[in-house]
This record gives C-alpha cells, sequence and structure tokens, in this order.
C-alpha cells in the first residue's frame, strides 16, 4: 500500500501548477501570433476580394489566364485563412483545457491546505475525503481530455467538410453568374455542377448533425434512433451491421438515453476505425432495472487493458467506463488478438438508492 504525506501531496500539486501557468504564459504567446497571423490573412482576403470585384466589372477584356489566376489566389487565401483560424480555435480550446486544470489544482491545494502537512494518506482508504478528492480531479481532467478530443474532430470535420465546400460554393457561383451573358450553355453546366455538389455537403451536413446531436433521440427515444443510426452505419460503412431489440422499448432519462447512445456511437466508430471486422452484432435490451448496449465484432482484437489504461492518448473507453460507473453501470470489455471484441454497457434505467 503506497504512502504519501500531506507535504508530499501538496509539493506535486504545486510543482504541476507551476509547470501549468508556464504552459498557460506559452501558449498565450501562441494565440496572440496566431491571431496577428489571422488578422494579415483577413486583410489579404480582402485585398484579393476587390480584385476580384475590379475582375467582375471588367470580366469580359480580362484574359481567362489571368481569370484563373486571380480565383486560384483568392481560394488559396481563404483556405489559409480557414486553417489558421482552425488552429486559433484549436490553441484556444487548449488553453481553456489548461486553464480549467490550473483551477482544478488551486482548489485541490486550498483543500490539502487546511490539513496537517504531517497526515499520512493511504491511497488504500486513509484520508478518503482528501483522496477522493484527487479522484475526483482525475476524473474530470479525462473528461475535459476527451470533450476536447471530440471537439478538435468536430473542428477538423467542419474545415475538411462543409467549410472548404462553402469556399468552392462561392468562387463557382461567380464564375456562373459571369458566364451567363457570354456563355449560357457552359453556365447551365456549371450550375448543375454546383447544385450536385451542394446536394452532396448538405447531405454530409445532416450526418454531421446527426453524429452531434440527433433530433429522434429528444423525440422518440432510445430504440428509434438506434435504430436508424445502425442501418445509416451499415449503409455508409458497407459493414454487415445486425441490431436485435428486446424487452420494453420504454423512454427513460435523458441523461441515460444520451450515454447508451454516445456508447453505440463510440463502440461502433472503433469497430470500423480499428477492428478491421466484416459483421458487427449490435443488441440493446431493457427489462424493469436494466438498459444494456452490446456491440460485437469478428475483427481483430485488441489488449483491453492496455488500451483503456490511465495515460493513453485515446481515451474514450476509459471516460466511457468511467460516465457508466458514475451511474451505477458497468462498461465490461472483453477481447483478444484474433478473435474479435464484445463490449457491452449496462446502467440503470432509474437512479438507484445505495444499500
Amino acid at each position: 500500500m503506497t504512502k504519501h504525506t500531506l507535504q508530499e501531496l501538496l509539493d506535486f500539486a504545486q510543482q504541476e501548477a507551476e509547470r501549468t501557468q508556464g504552459e498557460l504564459r506559452e501558449i498565450a504567446l501562441l494565440v496572440e501570433q496566431s491571431r496577428g497571423e489571422v488578422e494579415k490573412l483577413t486583410q489579404r482576403n480582402a485585398t484579393i476580394n476587390n480584385q476580384l470585384r475590379q475582375l467582375q466589372q471588367n470580366f469580359e477584356t480580362v484574359p481567362r489566364g489571368d481569370i484563373r489566376s486571380i480565383y486560384d489566389a483568392a481560394l488559396t487565401a481563404q483556405q489559409k485563412l480557414f486553417t489558421m483560424r482552425g488552429q486559433l480555435e484549436k490553441l484556444q480550446s487548449d488553453q481553456n483545457s489548461l486553464d480549467r486544470y490550473a483551477k482544478s489544482l488551486g482548489i485541490v491545494l486550498e483543500g490539502l491546505g487546511g490539513v496537517d502537512p504531517g497526515t499520512t494518506l493511504l491511497s488504500g482508504g486513509t484520508s478518503a475525503s482528501l483522496m477522493s478528492v484527487g479522484d475526483g480531479n482525475e476524473l474530470i481532467i479525462r473528461i475535459i481530455d476527451a470533450q476536447e478530443a471530440e471537439r478538435q474532430r468536430m473542428s477538423k470535420t467542419m474545415h475538411d467538410g462543409p467549410a472548404q465546400s462553402l469556399t468552392n460554393f462561392i468562387l463557382q457561383a461567380e464564375i456562373v453568374q459571369r458566364l451567363f451573358d457570354s456563355n449560357p450553355e457552359q453556365a447551365r453546366v456549371e450550375l448543375q455542377s454546383l447544385k450536385t455538389a451542394a446536394t452532396a455537403t448538405f447531405q454530409r451536413v445532416r450526418e454531421f448533425i446527426t453524429e452531434l446531436r440527433p433530433m429522434m433521440l429528444d423525440d422518440l427515444g432510445l430504440v428509434p434512433t438506434v435504430r436508424r443510426y445502425v442501418k445509416g452505419f451499415e449503409e455508409k460503412t458497407g459493414i454487415q451491421t445486425t441490431l436485435t431489440v428486446t424487452g420494453d422499448e420504454r423512454r427513460f432519462e435523458a441523461h441515460r438515453e444520451v450515454l447508451v447512445f454516445r456508447s453505440f456511437q463510440e463502440l461502433l466508430a472503433n469497430a470500423r476505425l480499428h477492428a478491421q471486422c466484416s459483421q458487427i452484432r449490435v443488441t440493446l435490451d431493457v427489462d424493469e432495472s436494466y438498459v444494456r448496449a452490446t456491440v460485437e465484432d469478428n475483427g481483430k482484437g485488441f489488449d483491453v487493458a492496455a488500451a483503456i489504461a490511465p495515460g493513453q492518448k485515446h481515451v474514450s473507453l476509459g471516460t466511457l467506463r468511467e460516465k457508466a460507473e458514475l451511474l451505477g453501470g458497468q462498461l465490461q470489455i472483453d477481447s483478444t488478438i484474433g478473435q474479435g471484441t464484445r463490449s457491452t454497457l449496462e446502467i440503470p434505467v432509474t437512479s438507484m438508492a445505495l444499500t
């Protein structure tokens, strides 16, 4: 059993606080530099937009090569601006996470400061109130890390998808507008291409919104939403995915429905990205006391202990397990290298009193 004096914990927390403050100063400088770069690129875009307006006024007399060069320059400038804005948002997100961590450390330091520095703390249970502060702080940090990782994924998805497409739409629409006078037939061709691209982008945006928060979950509940999601998952990925629903298809507390749905999302995403599987079986069972969500694949399997160990880059499974435990449930993952993976989330359908 590991023993720590309060002074040792105070020293560690103080060192962490000093290190975090140093990182905050560094990231603040990077944020300021990135803001300056965004301002320069914004001015550059304004200049190019003026050139585009002048081009529109003299469209018939400007050589086609020059037209293409100006539009290419505009597209490149806008892409750089989008990229730099994304980098700035990422830095600001990291800055906010560090700031929250620093505040958490401050709370820990303040709490530890009210206890006799000679107190011995046992990781097995002595001074449980203090140890629970540390454990809670660790959980908060892991949840924040998972949230920030998801925000980064969302930011990249928006930047590489709809944002880029909208930039292309603007430029293509301006070309179509000019072609209507000089070459109506080509304008119709370009307009049809623009419509096709817009339809595809709209579909991607709808999929993105569904990933964020399907309206069906609020309106119809967990079971219909899972049915729709599994069907869409199979169509999108080409992986044979079957769903079995058993038990009572009733509604329960919103945050419990959200956790179960997010679990399906996470477990199916892991199977798609890492399992290299050809078949997935999904089961949703609701009885009087519990709701159980199971995802089983025939993929390559993995080392469960290594994947959910603290400090790993991919913290989603560990965080999912912790969220289930906070609601009085559990996440059981069984996997053998070369023999697939079976993951089962089980949580109470209502808050259960402690006995």
